[in-house]
């Protein structure tokens, strides 16, 4: 497939503060990509962005935000445009799980999953269209494992995951007449500070040989924003047994 450098291209990620955000932030600076860092932690995203400037040469732009606020959204890409004149791809990774079973999940924690989940990527896609439209650029989203089967645990974060996929893939039939890439990245389990049920972290949880590194998920999403012409529509990212097992 014809692919294109990333170099003096500009990202957008949110939840960039660590985890998969984080590595892919890595992941476009070292293809010389500037990156604008989205998350609510500033003092991590700080820390980060003097590692990508030092480190890869690149420009940074830090601007904390927490996608559940539609404003902070618009504030995200209006910095950006400022910034740097436009942007190439949108990177949809803030997410987050709460809780698990229906009968004793909380209103609270149903909403911030929804709010975070479905609402935020939302914002984001609505306001970043005009301009990877007018690059023809990227909108990639990251789903999850748990957007294409059914879950025995946490319904609502596996519905907000399918949310994700489906408006995805119709995002797609809106905008590809416009020139305009769009990719889902399924990841399963990824060791990252991702909370599990029992509120231990992903990285805690799992063994380095037991999950996928973000690293991994870091380096799909760069290879889908890499490409010209065509569209990488849909790439799950397991450990080799992870069909194996039981889901």
């Amino acid at each position: 497939m014809p692919t294109q450098s990333l170099e003096q291209q500009t990202a957008i990620v949110t939840g960039a503060s660590s985890g998969i955000g984080a590595a892919t932030c890595r992941a476009f600076a070292a293809e010389g990509a500037n990156v604008a860092l989205a998350a609510r932690s500033e003092d991590e995203l700080e820390a980060l962005a003097d590692e990508l400037e030092t480190e890869h040469g690149v420009e940074t732009l830090v601007v904390p935000t927490n996608v559940r606020e539609e404003d902070d959204v618009g504030a995200l890409v209006e910095e950006t445009v400022d910034e740097f004149g436009g942007f190439d791809t949108l990177v949809n990774n803030a997410g987050l799980s709460r809780g698990s079973e229906i009968a004793e999940m909380t209103t609270d924690d149903y909403e911030t999953m929804q709010e975070t989940n479905v609402d935020g990527v939302f914002y984001a896609t609505r306001a970043a269209i005009p301009h990877v439209r007018a690059r023809g650029g990227h909108l990639i989203f990251v789903g999850s494992f748990a957007g294409q089967y059914p879950r025995s645990f946490n319904p609502v974060y596996a519905a907000s995951k399918w949310w994700v996929r489906g408006f995805a893939k119709s995002v797609a039939a809106q905008v590809g007449d416009d020139g305009v890439g769009v990719t889902v990245v399924n990841p399963a389990e990824v060791r990252s500070e991702f909370e599990t049920a029992d509120g231990r972290t992903f990285a805690e949880a799992f063994d380095a040989n037991e999950a996928s590194e973000p690293e991994e998920v870091a380096e799909a999403i760069r290879f889908a924003a890499s490409q010209d012409h065509s569209s990488v529509s849909e790439l799950d990212i397991n450990r080799r047994d992870k069909f194996a097992d039981s889901f």
